[in-house]
């Protein structure tokens, strides 16, 4: 009787046992289903903020294109590889590791779209510029028939310049005629016989896209019977054109604005009266500025 008893009692422990062990099993379960369900509602959330990242990097691309007055290659791929990320992210089985990559990809995209939206702006201003001489230059072509058709030619290639943006341009130029002393100093004259040489300047416009280092730029100084003066050197461009130019004058480009003078010396004999055109060209031969003067 008290061996039945015992085994009662002995039962109904291991039965409590069990109970408490199922309890706390159902417990740990629910414990770990609201953890898995809050983590899910976490990384769906953390998933849409990336794909709203996404979407604004792509609505600011849209945009930028749309005020470009030229389509921007740069700017048309970086938009369509923003696309390619929104429906990747849009598409994935959201996990930490992987929304982590694509956060750190979303802050490489914010830092490339500065640097192409800067890039613009500087193409917009170089244009501009380019803009305002060219109309510069077909005012000199008016006033100079003779030189017409080359000249033309030539604004035909520095209209290619103003897509391309990164070719340097010219502020200013001027051309003074110059009297050497025989002390040495050097004075301007308008005078004709009294003109040892010609001192050509020239302003080089600041450019951050352009590519620094050593540059060459020629001068061709027309008589008034449209010759040639100076060297009389031919430069020879790799698509065929040629010019044959007074002088080569040398510097080294910084992107900054650079102030560059040479000189032209007298040729034999006297310089003639009349009317003198000075052009500057880069080494592609596109022309970059131009002025005239008249000697008495």
């Amino acid at each position: 009787m008290t061996e039945t008893k015992n085994n009662n009692n002995g039962l109904k422990v291991i039965a409590g046992l069990l109970g408490v062990v199922l309890l706390g099993t159902i417990i740990y379960t629910v414990s770990l289903y609201q953890d898995k369900k809050q983590t899910t509602e976490a990384l769906t959330q953390e998933k849409e903020l990336v794909v709203e990242d996404l979407n604004n990097l792509k609505s600011e691309y849209d945009k930028a294109i749309l005020e470009s007055n030229a389509t921007n290659e740069e700017l048309v791929a970086a938009r369509d590889n923003i696309a390619k990320y929104i429906d990747s992210v849009s598409s994935m089985k959201a996990d930490i590791a992987t929304l982590s990559r694509y956060r750190r990809q979303v802050s490489v995209l914010k830092k490339e779209r500065e640097q192409l939206l800067k890039q613009v702006d500087s193409l917009t201003q170089s244009n501009s510029l380019l803009a305002m001489q060219r109309d510069s230059t077909f005012a000199e072509l008016e006033q100079q028939t003779v030189f017409n058709d080359s000249l033309i030619i030539q604004n035909t290639q520095l209209a290619d310049a103003v897509e391309k943006g990164s070719a340097l341009n010219l502020n200013t130029i001027s051309v003074d005629a110059i009297k050497e002393r025989n002390s040495g100093k050097l004075v301007s004259t308008s005078r004709a016989r009294a003109t040892d040489k010609f001192k050509v300047c020239f302003t080089i416009a600041d450019n951050v896209i352009a590519e620094a280092g050593d540059r060459e730029f020629y001068i061709e100084v027309l008589g008034p019977q449209g010759n040639v003066l100076g060297e009389g050197l031919t430069k020879t461009t790799e698509e065929g054109s040629s010019l044959t130019y007074s002088k080569g004058t040398n510097f080294y480009y910084e992107n900054d604005a650079l102030d560059v003078c040479d000189y032209i010396n007298k040729p034999s004999g006297d310089f003639q009266k009349g009317n003198y055109m000075v052009n500057v060209y880069d080494n592609k031969l596109k022309l970059l500025g131009t002025s005239s003067f008249e000697l008495k």
